[in-house]
């Protein structure tokens, strides 16, 4: 877990005046600053309205590599903003709180992945960008849910391969390219919350909706999907699509860009199994707010840094998924 002790001091315990337009006061210290704001789909709604820019996380991987600003604005969890300040070594990378981090990053403490990776010598090491630095720091190659099938597949069919440390996403890229990926027993506990039995129920109440699922969750939950795919991917599939009513199984935050991109159309959250709830949230995205937000570019903190000699390590993999990317025209 990071350390969140910068909670309790400084501007973080600053009051804002209630009557103060955090919108136009964001958008004002964004251009005074050279800043840009760059925010994950499963941020709140309003984060993602005064964003620059809105993506997943490869999408905002590429995005800070190619950025002009002195300042990075990551709205999203901890490993996110660290990959910005790998890309980016001469840019101020900030995120909105420190204690934004990711279930799936923590089950994958770094030195316990790299005692597994060096008991299995001669496997290529595949990691997932939802790691820290130090975890991609022993890794080959990193993967996001857009282009995890397409770089296993450009490596040789013959290659042994670790995946870490979704083990759902593991098993769903081995179901569909025939591979035998040893996978680290990691899990999203968000998408782990998702039951068959729910979703079974909502179709039940839509049936003529169509079901999408992000290949995180657990493959019975996958095996429903109409479409599988990134937050992008499931994005760009309910848009084109000409249905009318879709179950999404996924962090509820993508339904805020699904409604404002297709108006016309119903989104339907698919609840976790152990609430009563009608949504599936990440608690830790949700930390990132519109008022936590204007201060961070107030006060251009807290910064995230990565020790030079961890980030020389973690740099390779993450370029290397990018080279392939651009190569496949991802």
């Amino acid at each position: 877990m990071v350390n969140n002790k910068w909670i309790n001091a400084g501007y973080a315990c600053e009051p804002v005046d209630e009557n103060i337009d955090l919108v136009a006061e964001i958008k004002r210290l964004v251009k005074q600053k050279n800043a840009v704001i760059m925010a994950h789909y499963y941020v709140d709604g309003a984060v993602q309205d005064v964003a620059d820019f809105i993506g997943d996380s490869l999408a905002l991987a590429q995005q800070a590599a190619k950025t002009d600003a002195r300042i990075i604005v990551l709205c999203g969890v901890h490993f996110m903003g660290e990959t910005a300040a790998i890309l980016c070594p001469d840019k101020k990378v900030l995120v909105p709180d420190l204690n934004a981090t990711c279930s799936l990053a923590e089950s994958c403490p770094a030195d316990k992945f790299a005692e597994f990776v060096k008991s299995h010598s001669g496997h290529t090491v595949v990691s997932y960008v939802n790691t820290t630095a130090a975890t991609k720091s022993v890794t080959d190659v990193v993967v996001t849910s857009s282009n995890a099938r397409q770089i296993v597949e450009s490596l040789p069919e013959d290659t042994p391969i670790i995946f870490g440390p979704d083990q759902n996403l593991g098993s769903y890229i081995n179901s569909i390219t025939g591979r035998n990926m040893l996978l680290w027993p990691g899990a999203c506990h968000v998408h782990a919350r998702f039951s068959v039995e729910k979703i079974l129920q909502l179709k039940a109440q839509h049936p003529d909706a169509k079901i999408l699922v992000h290949p995180e969750c657990k493959g019975p939950v996958v095996k429903l999907a109409d479409k599988v795919g990134s937050t992008a991917a499931l994005l760009k599939f309910a848009i084109a699509d000409t249905a009318q009513e879709f179950i999404v199984a996924t962090e509820s935050g993508i339904l805020h860009e699904m409604q404002k991109s297709a108006p016309d159309k119903t989104f339907i959250p698919a609840p976790p199994d152990d609430s009563t709830c009608a949504c599936n949230e990440c608690e830790y995205m949700k930390l990132v707010t519109l008022r936590k937000l204007y201060l961070c570019l107030k006060y251009e903190w807290p910064v995230v840094t990565v020790p030079a000699d961890v980030a020389a390590l973690a740099i390779r993999p993450i370029n290397k998924m990018l080279d392939i990317s651009s190569q496949l025209g991802l």
